[in-house]
């Protein structure tokens, strides 16, 4: 599984000091509980707080039973459901988690919801056992973002849950709401200048902020590892804090080198605003096991994608023709929504034993609802029936090494523009993962070539995407740069033309 419980406090406050060296916990005695629940694959933290028997839950995952199981075991009650916006980038769980609970919804000033919902003014406050929670309008990232303040039982200012507004060495990216908010990204990045500067800068260097993603996600850009920090340490640390900068630099400097957003951004806001169906009778439909005859004709009869997510060691010797890989071990959500981008679009499984729920869940977290069955068996039973199956060529770093000195064939860094420009192979071509479909044509159709990324998930993923589109001509290398990185042959550095 890919979530992390962190809690940050049991029972006591740890109010921080950062100091160069790191960050030091003083503990004072509260009676307050707040766990960081964090998502690897969406490198995104929802947060669970109790106090005194009531809980506030915020921006929480669409699978929303260990939320109630973590309540019912501390015999508590889930009174608020905070959300900072509405993401483009995952399904909440608000509305299922309300239904089940009979919490209330809360969201920022300026939100429209087809479902009933609170939608708080700038400095409200809500109280959860003994703690506060005070609503802060922090425009910018969307119109209708929100940072919530704790303060616990003194009325002390303890930490404050930023959503996209603010990141751990980053901000939200300002071009996601244009559209909605008739607005440039420029205007928006001004706007959330603003918001920054007025609004959560001013704290103490002591408060703790929780922010809603990590390093990963398409939400920002630049950030860290680590997810949790102090405002203080940020505001060293952080670019777009930098006490010196003014509004016109931080405009620039926020909206520079922005990569388009995955296309499945708008459908998940438009689920986020407009409601889902149960995740729960998701699971239910997509779990039908398919013999490798109904699967077959599933296929034909409903143009689904045939998704592998195995892991890519064992996509490369052999698969459905056509399957698309993308595997579950990976960043798997993130890419189904960039790869597949039509949240509607029918979906058929070949999935490891006992992992289907899983794939099935972690698809409804992006909003892809539409899982129609899986191969009973998975991919064994395939094989077993006869039925035809193709493979990847995979070799090496050193086979490679050997066989482009002599063949000098073309090669495809598929990895991240920045990646490829903080280093790559001397002379190889560079078309990015998340491009492949919009750039086929820079693929060779009759000449071999070779592709790698970072490790060898990714090359997997955009092999199996050039097969489908008709390249057998292809060699992944197994280990990507990682690997090639440790050879003879030379690199460069920077971004060609």
């Amino acid at each position: 599984m890919d979530l992390f419980y962190i809690p940050h406090s049991l029972e006591v406050t740890f109010v921080t000091k950062a100091t160069e060296l790191g960050v030091i916990f003083v503990v004072r005695k509260i009676q307050m509980n707040i766990e960081q629940i964090y998502t690897g694959c969406l490198a995104q933290g929802a947060y669970y707080i109790e106090s005194k028997g009531e809980v506030a839950i915020i921006d929480p995952l669409r699978e929303v039973s260990d939320y109630i199981a973590k309540a019912d075991a501390a015999g508590a009650k889930v009174k608020y459901i905070f959300e900072t916006h509405f993401h483009a980038d995952f399904v909440s769980g608000h509305i299922t988690l309300a239904e089940k609970t009979g919490a209330t919804i809360v969201y920022g000033p300026t939100a429209k919801t087809s479902f009933e919902s609170h939608i708080a003014s700038d400095g409200e406050e809500f109280m959860v056992g003994d703690l506060t929670i005070v609503a802060l309008h922090t425009p910018g990232h969307t119109m209708e973002s929100t940072t919530y303040l704790l303060r616990d039982a003194d009325g002390k200012d303890h930490c404050i849950f930023s959503g996209d507004t603010l990141f751990l060495g980053d901000v939200g990216r300002p071009d996601l709401a244009q559209k909605a908010a008739t607005m440039t990204q420029e205007e928006l990045a001004g706007i959330l200048f603003d918001s920054l500067r007025n609004k959560i800068m001013p704290f103490a260097d002591e408060v703790i902020i929780y922010p809603a993603h990590g390093a990963g996600s398409a939400c920002g850009k630049n950030m860290m590892k680590e997810t949790v920090d102090t405002l203080g340490n940020q505001k060293r640390m952080n670019y777009a804090l930098r006490a010196d900068m003014t509004r016109d630099e931080f405009i620039a400097e926020v909206t520079d080198g922005l990569a388009p957003p995955p296309a499945y951004f708008p459908m998940n806001v438009a689920m986020n605003k407009d409601g889902y169906s149960n995740l729960d009778e998701i699971i239910k439909q997509g779990s039908r096991a398919l013999s490798t005859a109904e699967f077959e004709a599933a296929a034909n009869e409903n143009e689904a994608v045939i998704l592998d997510t195995r892991s890519e060691k064992d996509f490369v010797k052999g698969f459905i023709p056509k399957s698309i890989f993308i595997g579950i071990d990976g960043g798997f959500a993130p890419w189904v929504g960039s790869l597949i981008k039509d949240v509607k679009q029918p979906i058929l499984l070949v999935a490891d034993e006992g992992r289907v729920e899983e794939v099935i869940m972690r698809l409804g977290r992006v909003g892809f609802d539409n899982t129609i069955g899986y191969l009973d068996g998975g991919f064994e039973t395939w094989e077993a029936s006869g039925k035809e199956i193709d493979s990847i060529r995979s070799i090496d770093a050193n086979s490679f090494v050997k066989e482009w000195k002599e063949n000098n064939l073309p090669l495809f860094d598929v990895r991240k523009k920045g990646e490829y420009g903080t280093g790559h192979i001397e002379g190889a071509n560079h078309v990015c993962l998340s491009n492949v479909n919009e750039q086929l044509a820079e693929f060779p159709k009759e000449q071999n070539f070779y592709a790698h990324c970072a490790g060898g998930y990714r090359s997997v993923i955009a092999s199996s995407i050039l097969k489908m589109r008709g390249y057998h001509n292809l060699t992944d290398i197994a280990g990507g740069y990682d690997s090639l990185e440790k050879t003879s042959l030379p690199k460069s550095t920077g971004i060609t033309a």
